[in-house]
This record gives C-alpha cells, structure tokens and sequence, in this order.
C-alpha cells in the first residue's frame, strides 16, 4: 500500500511540472528578416506577432530569443528550448519535432547580376555556376540535391561556396568577389537583404521552388496536446483571416490552410 502511494504522488507530481513547464514555452529564432529578428534586443517580426497571439489565446507564456542559428537548434534537441521557428519541413527534423501547420509560403531561388542577361528556365540554366548560399541549413541541403541532378543529367557541376550567413553571400555576389555567378536563397530574405544592404547591382533570376514555413516543436519537452492547441488557434486565425492580415503588413503570403 506504501509503495502504491508512492507511485501515485510521483505520478501526480510528474504531471503538475509537466503542465507547469508547459505553461512557459521557449522560443528559438535566428536573424531572419523579414520573417523573424532581433528589435531593440527582442524577437520581432511577424512570426513572432503571429506566435503571441496563439500563445495569449490558448493562455501560455511564450519567451523567444534570437540566437546563432546553430545554437538556437541545438537548444530544442537537447531539451533547453522547446520551439524552433521558422523552418522548412524534411524528415530529419520530422524525428525530433512536432510540425505546426504551415505558417506561410515562401520561395527558394536564384539571384544574379543584373547584367546578367540568362532568361531562367528549369536548373540547367545554372549548370557550371559557383553559387552561394547560406549553411548548413535546408537551403544549403536543397541547394547540394539542384547539384546531384545536374551530374545525373550528364550536365557540368556546380560549385558551392558555402557562407555563415545569408549576407555574406549576397555582398560576396554584389562586390563580384570570390567568382561567385549566383546566391540560391529564399526570395523573400533575398530581397530584403538586397534592400537593406543596398546592393543595387543584384536582382531575382528565377525560382526553384515553393515551399511552406512551420514552427517546430520539441518532441521531448512539449505535447501533443499543446500543439494541437496551437495548431487549433492557427486554423482559426487563418479561416477569419487575420494570419493573413499579419503577413500582408509584411508583403508576405500565408500558406493555404484546408
């Protein structure tokens, strides 16, 4: 009879800081405008308007920071942090995560000079070119399978000069440095850095492909109760159009939600 209470005060105990953690849920982000970035030494952006919102809906206290991306990942697989956002999704971090639904939809593609004069058609039309791009990161993986096919289709290779950061790349391909043709990168982040940075000797060539945004959970600090909820507030949010309304401020494009 000891024992069995025993059991049943660690049983409730467990749940009471299971449902106690869960009430705070901590947020990791990278420098990604314009999606998500740092403001006066906070989270900004209009994921990090969209994330507030849900969590004040469903009651729960959401803490971001804004980290080197690497770190920022390494935080939720080691349990310090129980959310990534935003992300591409692909089945290594289908392991660890839980999904939100899609948030919004984005692009993957080319940029080049503008004298660059090449009419961009499918990935043939980059066969030969050093690209860059940011990585590691789903970017950099996409980016290394546009390469495997073009061997496979008996085209020239492409180089890939790899950088840490987005920027970099981008100033690399402006100034005409290290023999860079081209950055593979999303569009949206594209554009904004050529804005920001004011590289005015760049331009958008064409796109690879689209894809959606998520939130990642961690598998092993948070429930799937607590996404479904999250998920729940997101479905609605798109449905009386207001995840729509936080985008469009932002000229972005919410994902289709069925």
């Amino acid at each position: 009879m000891k024992q069995l209470r025993v059991l049943i005060f660690i049983i409730i105990f467990s749940t009471i800081n299971l449902f106690a953690k869960e009430k705070t849920l901590h947020f990791n982000t990278q420098e990604f405008p314009p999606f998500n970035y740092s403001f006066n030494k906070k989270a900004a952006g209009p994921i990090v308007e969209i994330i507030n919102h849900v969590c004040k809906k469903i009651e729960i206290k959401c803490v971001h920071r804004v980290l080197p991306w690497r770190r920022a990942q390494k935080e939720v697989r080691l349990g310090l942090a129980d959310a990534l956002y935003v992300i591409g999704k692909n089945k290594s971090r289908e392991s660890w995560l839980h999904f939100s639904l899609p948030i919004l939809t984005t692009e993957y593609g080319f940029f080049v000079l503008k004298l660059n004069q090449l009419s961009y058609k499918d990935i043939s039309d980059v066969q030969g070119y050093n690209i860059g791009v940011y990585g590691p990161s789903n970017t950099s993986d996409s980016l290394n399978k546009i390469g495997v096919k073009l061997v496979q289709k008996g085209l020239s290779p492409i180089d890939i000069t790899m950088s840490y950061d987005d920027v970099l790349s981008f100033k690399m391909l402006n100034k005409k440095t290290r023999n860079l043709q081209s950055v593979y990168s999303n569009k949206d982040v594209g554009n904004k850095i050529i804005k920001n940075y004011n590289l005015n000797n760049l331009k958008y060539l064409g796109t690879h492909k689209t894809l959606n945004y998520y939130i990642g959970f961690s598998k092993s600090t948070v429930s799937k109760e607590i996404v479904s909820q999250f998920n729940n507030i997101l479905a609605q949010m798109y449905q009386n159009k207001e995840l729509q309304t936080f985008l469009a401020q932002y000229n972005l494009k919410s994902a289709t939600l069925k």
